[in-house]
C-alpha cells in the first residue's frame, strides 16, 4: 500500500511531558520449528488489534519490522497504561504470556525479549526527511521543522507541547 510521503525535514510533537517507549519482539531460535515459531507470533495481532480499538489503553501508535527476530516498537502514554494492560485478565495478553511461560519457556525454540522507555520531552530528537509518517510522528503529531526545532539540539531542549514555530 501506497504511504504518501513527505518531502521536506519533519519532526514529531508528543503534546505531554514524556512518552513511554516499548520495543517488544522474538526470535525464532529453531526457525525450522514453523508452528511453534507461528503459535507465538500469531497472538501478537490479536494484541493490536485490541489496542487499536480501546485508545484509553494508551498506546499511542507503533511500528513492526519482521525477520528472524521481529520487533515492535511502541509508543505510550505512560508506564502505567502499558503494565495495566500487560496485568489485565481481560486484555488478550496475559494468556497468551502465560501459554508461552507453561509450555516453551526454557525450550529455546523461540525467544521473546522486551525494553521499556519512559523518555522526557526534552529528551527527545527525531526527525524525518522525505518520509511518510513514521514513528513517534505518526504516533503523535507530526510537523515540519522549522523556527526552534532546525537542529538536534534545539529539539532535545524543547519543552512539552511546543510544535515546530515554537509556540
Amino acid at each position: 500500500m501506497a504511504q504518501k510521503v513527505f518531502p521536506g525535514r519533519y519532526t514529531a510533537d508528543p503534546g505531554r511531558e514524556s512518552v513511554t517507549v516499548f520495543l517488544i519482539g522474538m526470535r525464532a531460535n529453531r526457525w525450522w520449528k514453523v508452528g511453534t515459531v507461528g503459535k507465538v507470533a500469531a497472538a501478537m495481532p490479536r494484541m493490536l488489534q485490541h489496542l487499536a480499538a480501546d485508545p484509553a489503553a494508551g498506546m499511542l501508535g507503533c511500528e513492526q519490522w519482521f525477520g528472524r527476530t521481529t520487533i515492535l516498537l511502541s509508543y505510550w502514554e505512560s508506564p502505567e497504561h502499558l503494565r495495566k494492560f500487560a496485568a489485565d485478565r481481560e486484555s488478550p495478553h496475559l494468556e497468551p504470556w502465560r501459554r508461552f511461560m507453561k509450555e516453551l519457556s526454557g525450550t529455546g525454540d523461540v525467544g521473546v525479549w522486551h525494553e521499556t522507555y519512559q523518555v522526557p520531552a526534552g529528551g527527545i530528537d527525531v526527525v524525518y526527511n522525505g518520509m511518510p509518517e513514521f514513528g513517534l510522528a505518526k504516533a503523535t503529531a507530526h510537523v515540519p521543522v522549522g523556527a526552534g526545532t532546525n537542529t538536534a539540539k534545539q529539539r532535545m531542549g524543547r519543552p512539552a507541547g511546543r510544535g515546530a514555530s515554537g509556540t
